[in-house]
């Protein structure tokens, strides 16, 4: 009977290996899913401590840790891990899980949800004023990719880079355009655009009037408040003013380098003057740049190899929104595998640690990317034939113990 008892374990053990493989097979083009692996080992008898005749048994190992392919995509919200770690999803119920497969696409809702219908899970910074702790499960939630507003951000530095002609003529102090006068004049004059705090788009009129030998004056001025058909008298005056003191022996800058302008329902804008020179040659200004944006419409996302993920708007502007962090376990082949190439942690995994992507020994995350199968079906099929084959060995060793039996019952006694 121990022949018997033997050679059926042996085809029961090669079948389970036969059925790993075919989930290896079946699942080869699936993402981000690791192929499993049949362990045998022999079968001891109790009674009197040997293994012959005992047969075998196997256990089926999820090999976890092998990094795939990780192959690129047009969809930016299509992820990958490179390295250590897994996503943290959900399922429809709320219960966490953890994935390699990140083929994340916005829901009706705008959650981004994978292929197997789990949800990327994240922190919102999204106006946070401080680091959002990611070393535990708790106060993550979906990441949304459709509910942010329009964006708008205020002025609030600025810098000139020009040449005042040092051959001008000298305006008299009655006619300065800090006097605001119907008949105020000037030497040189310029714009910029700074926004509001609404975004609101206010060009700001630069005055730049010569008061005396190496001294100039800038007056900061809103063109909205220019009287009809432009210039002066504003109704209101300047929004400010600044003396600018050049040196005699090189035309740099000496004294009044930055210009405080208070935007009309916006916040103060420091424009940096520092680089200004008095040169022998005509005015021109051979750069200006200035912060903030008008409003613009949400175009699209952003993930950066550590997970943050930030709104791409029209006007040019970003705004982090979310980090999507990573987990691993200490053991991740034994994690519980559950439906959909997602697991769950237990006591033979260990529980689970969470990091932002590429610190801790985790991986980084590579956005418009997805991480392939690590199915080869080459060794897949060399396995099969194998499998295969100890199959009948087994089932040969079973028909010859079962003539061994009826070669006994037919003895007489």
């Amino acid at each position: 009977m121990s022949i018997l008892d033997a050679s059926v374990s042996g085809m029961l053990a090669n079948s389970n290996w036969l059925s790993g493989i075919s989930q290896n097979v079946a699942n080869a083009n699936t993402t981000g899913y690791k192929n499993v692996e049949t362990q045998f080992s022999a079968l001891v008898d109790a009674s009197s401590g040997v293994s012959a005749g005992a047969g075998v048994k196997t256990t089926m190992r999820s090999l976890n840790g092998l990094q795939g392919q990780v192959e690129g995509t047009s969809s930016s919200t299509d992820l990958a891990v490179q390295g250590a770690g897994f996503f943290v999803v959900s399922d429809a119920g709320g219960n966490i899980y953890f994935t390699r497969n990140g083929s994340f696409v916005p829901d009706a809702s705008g959650n981004l949800v994978n292929a197997a219908g789990y949800y990327l899970m994240g922190a919102n910074v999204l106006g946070s004023a401080g680091p959002v702790s990611l070393n535990s499960l708790s106060g993550l939630q979906k990441v949304n990719v459709q509910g942010a507003a329009a964006s708008a951000s205020p002025s609030t530095t600025a810098s000139m880079v020009a040449n005042l002609a040092s051959s001008a003529s000298v305006i008299t102090a009655a006619n300065l355009p800090s006097t605001n006068s119907a008949g105020a004049t000037y030497t040189d004059e310029t714009t910029m655009v700074a926004y509001d705090n609404l975004g609101g788009a206010h060009t700001i009129n630069l005055y730049f009037a010569k008061t005396g030998a190496n001294t100039w004056e800038v007056d900061a001025y809103d063109s909205g408040a220019a009287a009809a058909g432009g210039g002066f008298p504003y109704s209101t005056g300047p929004l400010a003013t600044q003396n600018l003191t050049f040196s005699a022996t090189n035309g740099a800058l000496v004294s009044g380098g930055s210009l405080a302008i208070p935007v009309p329902g916006g916040q103060t804008v420091a424009l940096n003057l520092s680089q200004t020179t008095q040169l022998a040659a005509n005015f021109g200004v051979s750069s200006a740049s200035i912060n903030g944006n008008a409003p613009g419409n949400l175009t699209g996302v952003a993930i950066a190899k550590d997970g943050t993920l930030s709104f791409q708007y029209g006007n040019g502007s970003a705004a982090n929104a979310y980090e999507i962090p990573l987990a691993n376990v200490p053991s991740p082949d034994n994690l519980t595998s559950v439906v959909g190439d997602a697991y769950a942690a237990n006591y033979q995994s260990g529980a689970a640690h969470v990091g932002n992507a590429g610190a801790g020994g985790l991986g980084t995350i590579v956005s418009s990317s997805l991480e392939t199968s690590t199915v080869d079906l080459a060794t897949e099929l060399t396995n099969m034939i194998s499998a295969q084959s100890a199959y009948e060995a087994n089932s040969k060793v079973f028909q010859t113990g079962a003539k061994i039996l009826d070669v006994l019952n037919g003895l007489q006694p």
